[in-house]
């Protein structure tokens, strides 16, 4: 064949986006291995870039209710980190069955595990929802936030976490359609989700129009409803007739063998990124109670800026999970490893981009968010220490997600905490106060903690046991 014709019948990149965003049935295990990246990363990517909307949303607004306001959010969102963490285990567990199912050419089988993992995903969610809506005046004072604070905040505390179902199956429904390869329908519903929330926040908020007054209220509900809205979408597809995967009634069957192969996969992952999301939370106190109000409000506008990039490169790494796990299903363990190390290349370019912007750009967009001179002054070197250490996140994610995707999740917790709670905090504390660097000794123990475990998750993936993992 012509070096022509070989051209010709290569997909242009415009069609290649079309095609991602359009969506349906591809077969990850063939072809060319950045195309099937591009296919896959894109509607990634979008879906969780429109996750981390929520975050710079609310802190938008919320940010013109004072600092208060900011650190109420704040606070309620490093505890809501636990919540995401469980949605991010059951939801790894879950893209990792379906991903193998599909590979083997048995997507009965996959619907049957996403079915077994949305009754698992249920059953913790109402034990956390009451649990939240009942302490969360304690939760905030364990937070270390000041009295007036919590009178201010609690309701708003309530709703989230009472809101915990819709934020728990958004995740796991998405990670079912991400391990069928369908990462167009998982970011339509994040799009819904935020669309909603971002016409209803100022309008609750401001109380626009027909809509009552709520102040931070407001922000709490715009937030559910959004979310709840995204949830009704994603069931209108996975229940109904078209798709990679069509769950029925009977998948819903109580399954033992399936259900204690999902736990297995999926508690590590949950502790996995319980060190992760644990170790925010207690750096989020630190800096709270090192700084005071401004130094965690600074912080928390940072850590929504971090997030809002960090989303996007996690979406690529979650394109390296399903690649993993669609190609080892169909006995190609070669091509899974290409492809994860292909998906880091493409993440650490983006990153060190991110990475200058930060470095560069951390005033002007602090300054988005609030005019307060102490709380803008912490955020901006918030945002600046925390972003120089954006090519080694987007390192580590990926080879974290190559080796969940695999099946892998316990080799990962293990990375995270030791990395998390044996290095990163230890060496916060270290440098707030024995060194007396007060927040920016937690600040810079992020980079150098995060540097570390992408060093070792890379080390680890490629030893290659991954490889040989049953599911």
């Amino acid at each position: 064949m012509s070096q022509k014709s070989m051209t010709s019948t290569r997909p242009s990149i415009f069609s290649l986006i079309k095609q991602a965003l359009r969506g349906g049935e591809h077969d990850y295990t063939k072809g060319s291995i950045r195309q099937a990246i591009v296919l896959l990363a894109i509607p990634m990517i979008l879906e969780l870039s429109l996750e981390s909307v929520f975050a710079v949303v609310d802190m938008f607004f919320v940010g013109k209710l004072g600092s208060h306001a900011i650190q109420t959010v704040g606070l309620t969102e490093s505890v809501i980190t636990i919540l995401y963490t469980i949605a991010i285990g059951l939801s790894t567990g879950a893209t990792a069955m379906v991903a193998r199912r599909i590979g083997e050419k048995n997507p009965e089988g996959a619907a049957h595990a996403g079915a077994q993992a949305i009754i698992l995903g249920a059953a913790v969610t109402i034990l956390v929802s009451i649990a939240g809506v009942v302490f969360a005046k304690d939760i905030l004072r364990i937070m270390k936030a000041a009295p007036d604070v919590i009178e201010e905040g609690v309701v708003f505390t309530r709703i989230m976490l009472g809101g915990s179902l819709v934020i728990i199956l958004l995740f796991l429904i998405n990670g079912i359609f991400r391990g069928a390869g369908d990462a167009a329908i998982a970011m339509r519903s994040l799009w819904i989700a935020s669309g909603i929330n971002i016409f209803l926040c100022p309008m609750l908020i401001n109380g626009y129009g027909p809509f009552p007054e709520l102040g931070l209220k407001g922000a709490a509900i715009a937030t559910t409803i959004g979310r709840g809205i995204g949830v009704l979408y994603q069931c209108y597809h996975l229940f109904g007739k078209k798709g990679v995967i069509k769950i029925r009634a009977w998948h819903f069957k109580w399954d033992f063998p399936v259900m204690k192969t999902l736990v297995e996969i999926s508690w590590p992952a949950v502790f996995q990124f319980f060190m992760a999301s644990g170790s925010w939370i207690i750096l989020a106190r630190l800096v709270a109670e090192t700084g005071g109000t401004e130094a965690s409000a600074g912080y928390q506008i940072a850590i929504r800026n971090v997030g809002f990039f960090i989303l996007p490169a996690w979406g690529l790494s979650n394109a390296a999970a399903t690649l993993v796990g669609q190609n080892l299903g169909a006995k190609q363990p070669d091509r899974a490893e290409k492809s994860a190390i292909l998906t880091l290349e493409y993440n650490a370019i983006f990153m060190t981009g991110v990475m200058l912007f930060f470095l560069l750009l951390a005033s002007p967009v602090i300054g988005i968010f609030t005019k307060d001179e102490e709380v803008h002054r912490y955020g901006t070197l918030a945002l600046q220490t925390i972003g120089s250490g954006y090519i080694f996140y987007g390192i580590g994610m990926v080879m974290i997600q190559a080796l969940n995707g695999a099946g892998d999740t316990k080799l990962p917790t293990w990375i995270n905490f030791i990395g998390f709670w044996l290095f990163q905090i230890p060496l916060a504390y270290l440098l707030a106060k024995v060194f007396h660097l007060g927040p920016m000794g937690a600040f810079i123990s992020i980079p150098v903690a995060e540097t570390a475990i992408a060093v070792a998750a890379y080390i680890i993936f490629k030893k290659g046991k991954w490889k040989e993992v049953k599911i």
